[in-house]
């Protein structure tokens, strides 16, 4: 049996300076477009709440043609956030590449950052292909890593937008997170949940799930939404009555309606993003119509973001490599 093979490891520090913005939205729009065409699969999602308090999921998938096979354990903690002594971040994630041909393990990678990294282009990615054009203003609802995140490609990806304004779950401003977008629009926190949501062209929810964070009759003709947070049973963002009312767009139909927003209206049509990207008929945007994209997060995205880090990683002669005989 082979003696001499060897293990990469890629921590935090490592995965986030080889993470490129430009290079992580090429492989988010790839994976759409993979699962659009049947190139891709994805393997039923892992989701389960925990003893602990915690949430516990596995998602993973393969793309045959490329020799791409793989995994994603990850999960949120919420006690990481109250307890010094686990760290105050309550999100985890650990990503892990293979061999399909052997089973052998190539690579392990730190998740955290390349789960907000895809998450944060597959939204700018909704964003071009859903919000109408000339959107000049988004609300955004929460200020944590996600929400940041969501923001910067948004603004990277539409330059028109010019106006933010963003809710929070405690009704007070986050002048941290102002600062960091005040040289590039002109943001500031709103007391008003609903005239927030009525005066902008997008609104994005990347909050914890909780429940219900503005009432449908806020949302114009129109407005486009992007669905960040509901991504577990029995979470949701979106009011009741609203995805009636609207053009409903998932990463993928089966899970979407397992654990998106699209769990509270399972029988609504709906398209996937891929199908939109490959121009398939009867995806064009009307007007005014209401547009939701609910984001659950494909194992895809995940696997075609660590593919590109790891290639970058070996032809860098980063991370740390060890021996792994079998």
């Amino acid at each position: 049996m082979p003696s001499d093979a060897r293990l990469l490891l890629l921590d935090g520090p490592a995965v986030q300076a080889l993470l490129q913005p430009d290079a992580v939205l090429a492989a988010v729009r790839e994976a759409f477009v993979l699962h659009s065409q049947a190139q891709g699969r994805v393997f039923p999602v892992v989701r389960e709440k925990l003893h602990t308090g915690g949430v516990f999921g596995i998602k993973s998938g393969d793309v045959a043609a490329q020799q791409l096979l793989g995994f994603k354990a990850a999960g949120f903690w919420p006690a990481n956030r109250t307890n010094p002594d686990l760290g105050a971040e309550p999100h985890q994630a650990t990503i892990a590449l293979f061999d399909p041909a052997t089973g052998r393990p190539l690579c392990i990678l730190d998740g955290n950052a390349i789960t907000t990294a895809r998450t944060g282009a597959a939204g700018g990615i909704g964003l071009q292909q859903l919000a109408r054009p000339g959107s000049a203003s988004v609300c955004i609802f929460g200020t944590g890593v996600q929400a940041r995140v969501q923001l910067e490609f948004a603004l990277r990806l539409l330059p028109t937008l010019r106006r933010v304004r963003y809710v929070t779950h405690s009704g007070s401003a986050d002048p941290a997170f102002a600062q960091r977008f005040a040289d590039r629009c002109d943001i500031a926190h709103a007391p008003d949940a609903d005239a927030a949501v009525a005066g902008s062209d997008i609104v994005i929810t990347a909050t914890p799930g909780a429940g219900p964070l503005f009432s449908a009759a806020a949302v114009r003709p129109g407005t486009h939404l992007n669905a960040v947070g509901a991504d577990t049973q029995g979470k949701r963002e979106l009011p009741e009555g609203l995805l009636p009312r609207a053009r409903l767009v998932v990463d993928d139909r089966a899970q979407a309606r397992r654990i998106g927003e699209a769990q509270w209206a399972p029988g609504q049509p709906c398209d996937e993003i891929g199908d939109l990207l490959t121009g398939q008929p009867g995806t064009a945007r009307a007007a005014d119509a209401i547009t939701v994209f609910d984001m659950t997060g494909l194992a895809l995205q995940d696997l075609t973001v660590a593919r590109s880090v790891h290639a970058r990683a070996l032809a860098g002669g980063l991370g740390t490599s060890i021996a792994w005989p079998w």
